[in-house]
C-alpha cells in the first residue's frame, strides 16, 4: 500500500503538539510523552507495517507505558490516522482519547495503561502470530520503571523459551517514574545484563537518535525462530524542553500559561 503519508512525520511536530494539548486538556504526563517520541517516530516513519485499513498481517504495536499515549495520539494525527477533530477532543468529555489509549481509537490495536501488562499482550500476539503462520510483527514499547513487576520478567522468560524472535521490545530508558528516580524507588542497573540473562537479543541505543535507532531495528532477523529481541532505548525526561528535562514534577503536573509559551518558543527554535 502507499506509504506516503508518513514523510509528515516530524519528531519536533509532534513534541509541539503534545505541548499544545497538554495545556488545552490541563493534564500531565508531558515529561513521559516528550520522552518517547523520537521512538515512536522511528517506529512509525520506516519500521512498523501499518494499514489504515486494518489489514491482518500488519504489524501490531503496543504501548505498555499508557500515560505517554498522548505521543502516540500526536504520531496518529500527523499519518492523518485522527483528525483534527478527534486530537482536540483529547480528555473532553464522549472522547476515546483519554490519558490512556483505547482501541477505540483509529490506530490502536491494545487499551493499555496498567503498568507491566503490556508486554503479557505483546508475548501473546507475537505467539499467536507464528500459530497463524503470519508474517506480522509484535512491537512492545515498555518504561524502565516497569520493570519494577514481576509480570515482565514472567513475559520475558516466555518470550524467550518459547524463541518469539517475531517479538521486538523497547525500554524507554529515562530513569524516572512518578515517585522519583529509577535508581531511588527500584535499582535494576545495568538494564542490559538482566535481560541477557533471560535469553534476550539485546542492544542498547540513544533513544533521541532516530538514525541510530533505525539501523539497529533495520538490523533484527524477526522471520526466524530465535531469541525475542531488545532495545534499551536511553532517553532524556522531557526530551526538546530544557526546563522538563530529567525534572520528577513533569511526570505528573500540567502546564501554567508561561510554561506553555515558554516551550512552544523552545520548541519553535
Amino acid at each position: 500500500m502507499d506509504q506516503s503519508y508518513r514523510k509528515n512525520l516530524s519528531a519536533r511536530q509532534v513534541r509541539k503538539m503534545i505541548i499544545e494539548q497538554a495545556y488545552r486538556a490541563h493534564v500531565g504526563h508531558i515529561g513521559s510523552a516528550l520522552s518517547i517520541v523520537d521512538i515512536l517516530v522511528t517506529l512509525f516513519s520506516t519500521i512498523i507495517k501499518i494499514d489504515p485499513e486494518n489489514y491482518p498481517d500488519r504489524d501490531r504495536f503496543i504501548l505498555s507505558n499508557g500515560h505517554t499515549t498522548l505521543a502516540l495520539y500526536a504520531v496518529l494525527h500527523s499519518l492523518g490516522i485522527i483528525d483534527d477533530e478527534q486530537i482536540n477532543s483529547f480528555c473532553l468529555d464522549g472522547s476515546y482519547l483519554g490519558v490512556h489509549p483505547d482501541i477505540a481509537v483509529p490506530g490502536v490495536d491494545f487499551s493499555t495503561g496498567s503498568l507491566g501488562q503490556g508486554l503479557t499482550y505483546a508475548v501473546g500476539c507475537a505467539l499467536a502470530a507464528r500459530l497463524q503462520h503470519s508474517s506480522r510483527r509484535v512491537f512492545a514499547l515498555i518504561s524502565d520503571a516497569e520493570c519494577n513487576e514481576g509480570s515482565i520478567w514472567e513475559a520475558a522468560m516466555f518470550a524467550s523459551h518459547n524463541r518469539l524472535s517475531n517479538l521486538t521490545t523497547i525500554i524507554d530508558l529515562n530513569g524516572q517514574q512518578a515517585m522519583g528516580y529509577t535508581r531511588d524507588v527500584l535499582d535494576l542497573s545495568p538494564m542490559p545484563e538482566k535481560w541477557k540473562a533471560f535469553n534476550w537479543d539485546v542492544h542498547s541505543v540513544d533513544g533521541n537518535n532516530i538514525d541510530q535507532m533505525t539501523r539497529v531495528l533495520n538490523s533484527l532477523d524477526t522471520t526466524s525462530t530465535g531469541k525475542p529481541h531488545l532495545i534499551v532505548a536511553n532517553t532524556l525526561f522531557g526530551k526538546g524542553v530544557s526546563f522538563m528535562n530529567k525534572q520528577i514534577k513533569w511526570h505528573y503536573m500540567p502546564l501554567s500559561s508561561e510554561e506553555y509559551h515558554l516551550a512552544l518558543d523552545e520548541l519553535d527554535q
